[in-house]
Order: C-alpha cells, then sequence, then structure tokens
C-alpha cells in the first residue's frame, strides 16, 4: 500500500542517495520549484548523495547549463545521469548502424559527439532517410505536431529494416501550462507498427546502470534498498524504481495532477484508483516535492 507522506525529510533518514527526476520535480521546464530545491539541499546537508537521473535526450553537460538558466543551483544536487548520455553510448557502438536520419530538434543535433567512456568509437554521419541504416529521436521535429505524421516515414524504415534508437522514454512533458510530445511518443509509435525501437532512458536499466556509476564515482557505493527513486511518471520513474527494486515517492502533481486530484495533497481514493489502473505502486506518494 502507498504511503502519502507531508515531506521528504519524514523518510530521507534511511536512504543514502536519491535518483531523482527533474522535470515535473524539480522544475516545469520554465522555472525551478522552491520548495523542491530546499528539500535537496537540506538532504544533501544531511550526508545523502543527489543524482538527478533525467530522461533529457542531452548530454549531462547540457542539462548542467539549462539548470542554471531556470535557477537551480549546484548545491541541490552531486552528479547527472541523462538519457541521452546513456543513449549516445549505444550510438557510437554502431547499435544503429554508421549511417542515421536525424528525428528531432536542431539544438539536439549536439548529442552527436561520442562520449567519453568509450576508446574506439564509430563514425556516424547525417544521412537523409533513403540513404539511413537506422534513426536516432530525440523528440519530434514539432514538439506539439501529432506522432502520426511520421507514418509514412516509418513505413518506409520498418520496410528497410532500421532501428530506432530512443534519446527520451518519455510520452510527453508539461512545458508550463502547454505539454509536448516527446521522443518516447515516436518511438512507440513505430514499435506498434512492427518496427524495432531501442530506449536507453527511464523506465529502462541502461540509464540506471549509469545513475549507479555516478554514484560510485562519489564514492557512495549502497545497495538498492538505500536508494529513494523520486519522480512524477508513473510508467518511467515509478515502473523503473520497481524494475530495480528500488523504492520509489511518486510526486502526483506532475503529470498525474488531474488523475490523483492533487492540490497540495493527492485525494487518497483517486491515487489508489489510478495506480491500480496504471498497475503501479510506489513506496510513496506526495503532492510536490518539498
Amino acid at each position: 500500500m502507498t504511503r502519502i507522506v507531508q515531506s521528504l525529510s519524514e523518510i530521507s533518514a534511511q536512504y543514502d542517495a536519491l535518483f531523482v527526476d527533474l522535470w515535473g520535480c524539480v522544475h516545469n521546464g520554465v522555472k525551478a520549484f522552491p520548495e523542491a530545491v530546499t528539500a535537496l539541499q537540506d538532504y544533501r546537508k544531511s550526508g545523502g548523495k543527489v543524482i538527478l537521473v533525467t530522461n533529457a535526450p542531452r548530454t549531462r553537460h547540457s542539462v548542467e547549463s539549462h539548470l542554471e538558466i531556470l535557477e537551480v543551483p549546484t548545491d541541490a544536487w552531486d552528479a547527472i545521469a541523462t538519457s541521452g548520455d546513456s543513449a549516445r553510448t549505444a550510438l557510437y557502438s554502431g547499435a544503429v548502424g554508421r549511417k542515421v536520419y536525424f528525428i528531432g530538434l536542431e539544438d539536439d543535433k549536439r548529442v552527436f559527439s561520442p562520449p567519453e567512456v568509450l576508446d574506439n568509437p564509430v563514425d556516424v554521419e547525417l544521412t537523409p532517410l533513403s540513404e539511413a541504416e537506422g534513426i536516432v529521436c530525440t523528440g519530434p521535429f514539432d514538439p506539439f505536431a501529432d506522432p502520426a505524421e511520421n507514418r509514412s516515414d516509418f513505413l518506409y524504415a520498418k520496410q528497410k529494416g532500421m532501428k530506432l534508437i530512443c534519446f527520451n522514454p518519455d510520452i510527453v512533458v508539461d512545458r508550463g501550462e502547454k505539454r509536448e510530445w516527446c521522443a518516447g511518443a515516436l518511438a512507440e509509435l513505430y514499435t506498434e507498427m512492427g518496427g524495432e525501437s531501442l530506449y536507453f532512458g527511464k523506465p529502462h536499466p541502461p540509464i540506471y546502470d549509469l545513475a549507479r556509476m555516478r554514484l560510485s564515482a562519489l564514492g557512495c557505493k549502497t545497495s538498492n534498498d538505500r536508494i529513494l527513486a523520486i519522480g512524477d511518471g508513473i510508467q518511467t520513474d515509478i515502473a523503473g524504481a520497481m524494475g530495480e527494486d528500488i523504492d520509489s515517492l511518486f510526486i502526483t502533481g506532475g503529470l498525474a495532477a488531474e488523475e490523483t486530484k492533487t492540490s497540495q495533497q493527492p485525494d487518497a481514493q483517486a491515487l489508489d484508483a489510478f495506480l491500480q489502473r496504471e498497475m503501479q505502486a510506489p513506496t510513496y506518494a506526495i503532492g510536490y516535492l518539498r
């Protein structure tokens, strides 16, 4: 049974480290959430480690720069693990071939640089779809357009046996008051059409391996029962935590605010109905990280 808590400090003493989602928990894509920032700062002051585990399709350095713009201070976290970094390792290991067709925003082309962890990365070349061996997707060309607009390209790619590497398994995200499609929506469509999609962010194991590597680099070697995952994505953050056998704190005031009837805290009956429908069981729940 999921326990509704009033604050992170109510449960944090039993954990050595937090794996914290960013969008919907620490910020909304436009500005930081002050109470969430304070909660993480207080946790770190008590000796805990905070790893920001995000499905951002970018490098950790790019995410760090974005956090500075959003005024998330550096003393609220210790390290960053991104879906983008996890996927880059696979891309430059040749997971979808050397010639790739890119789907995403122009700024996201910054992912096309080999990660430091690879000694002999393959040469990756961006090409038109007609010349490609595989697809790299960091998100839609237009985050407000229907993902179905990609059907004709996906049909061609499927017939050619191309694999799609998904840099962000999230389906949607809320930027301020606007909901946008993410790469996960396109990868889901491609899979439904019979294509093969490769995922590297939450809820899939590679990003948790990267998060543990970041944690270990800080000198913190701890067991699963001493790690708490925090996030607002029921099928990403919470499903991923359950798959990794680590406890989780579900932020109900993010993507599921309406379904859980969250104002400051979730309605207990609405929360229970939502969790049963989603077939997930977070250890704890709270309206907003604080």
